[in-house]
């Protein structure tokens, strides 16, 4: 549905997007994920077709944006992170007239807006004037403006901003709900929002795509380096018995919520054999090894960290590597 390839966007000397791409299919929910200032809104605001790029193409649903621009944009539904309103119009006038600007033929606009309005949430103020609005329903308004023409591809950036709990809640279940017949791009730096709605994930930083794949895999390029192990027995000897094990950095005792305790223990790569993901798994098999040997039960071995977020800031930091990752770890 939408393919870009090799795109940029300069500000005199600034460079915002530098030589992206990517490719998003029909029916994926894209989190696009970075820091403020990565990029993200500069590169939603050329796919729909707000701002022209610098160099490199995007394509939409086979339409050259910057060729066939109208085309391209009867295909989007874009709301933007500040949402342009009238505030002296009424929420259903005001879409009532976004439907026809979009071209809904005048026998499916009363239709058509009336499902925007249900679906954004805003059916409670449809009669109300937009400037009397406040903030959280003014966005939902901008949501329906998306909506409004049944667009293929929906692209929201920013789309709980000024959104009370409850209202970021039902918009995360409204953008799970369109990905069932929508694409959806869904610009944020708020990765709860991510790990909730979308599919796939693709992480700017500095103007580059750093990280592409899906949030199992964006999750997984982050080694956890610690593992939880719930015991059944005496905790002081397990504690002994892995700090012990060849492999194993350090062993505290974390709060259990059960009456088992339970231990985590920080994993030591570079010796022994021990890198990555396969290191940890060796470190932990010894350390059940000896748990077992002593006769302590081991009810549950998970991995401690190695979460989204692990990710963002690890590949976000401030660093000279911004090389992009599809989805395989980096070096510990």
């Amino acid at each position: 549905m939408i393919r870009v390839s090799h795109l940029t966007k300069r500000y005199g000397a600034h460079t915002a997007v530098d030589d992206v791409s990517f490719e998003v299919g029909a029916g994926e929910v894209i989190g696009f994920l970075g820091p403020n200032g990565a990029g993200k809104s500069t590169t939603l605001r050329i796919l729909a077709g707000f701002l022209g790029a610098s160099a490199g193409t995007v394509t939409v649903a086979g339409h050259d944006v910057a060729v066939d621009s109208i085309e391209a944009r009867r295909c989007i539904g874009y709301m933007p992170e500040a949402v342009p309103l009238y505030p002296e119009m009424r929420v259903v006038e005001y879409l009532r007239f976004r439907a026809e600007l979009k071209g809904v033929a005048r026998a499916r606009r009363r239709a058509y807006v009336d499902d925007a309005l249900r679906r954004a949430g805003v059916l409670d103020v449809a009669n109300k004037t937009i400037g009397h609005l406040s903030k959280g329903y003014r966005q939902r308004v901008g949501l329906a403006d998306a909506l409004v023409a049944k667009p293929p591809i929906v692209i929201l950036d920013e789309p709980t901003a000024g959104l009370d709990p409850n209202q970021i809640r039902e918009t995360r279940a409204l953008v799970r709900e369109l990905g069932r017949e929508h694409t959806v791009v869904l610009s944020t730096h708020i990765l709860s929002e991510v790990e909730a709605c979308a599919t796939r994930v693709l992480l700017l930083h500095k103007g580059k795509l750093v990280a592409e794949g899906a949030t199992e895999r964006i999750r997984a390029m982050r080694s956890p380096t610690a593992v939880d192990v719930t015991v059944h027995g005496d905790a002081q000897a397990a504690a002994v018995a892995l700090r012990a094990v060849d492999g194993v950095a350090s062993v505290d005792s974390i709060p259990a919520g059960g009456e088992d305790p339970r231990l985590r223990l920080r994993v030591k790569f570079g010796g022994a054999g021990l890198e990555g993901a396969e290191g940890r798994a060796l470190a932990t098999e010894r350390c059940i090894a000896a748990l077992v040997g002593l006769g302590i039960g081991v009810r549950e071995v998970r991995a401690a960290d190695g979460s989204l977020e692990d990710v963002f800031a690890a590949l976000t930091a401030d660093s000279d590597d911004t090389s992009r990752a599809d989805g395989d770890a980096p070096s510990a």
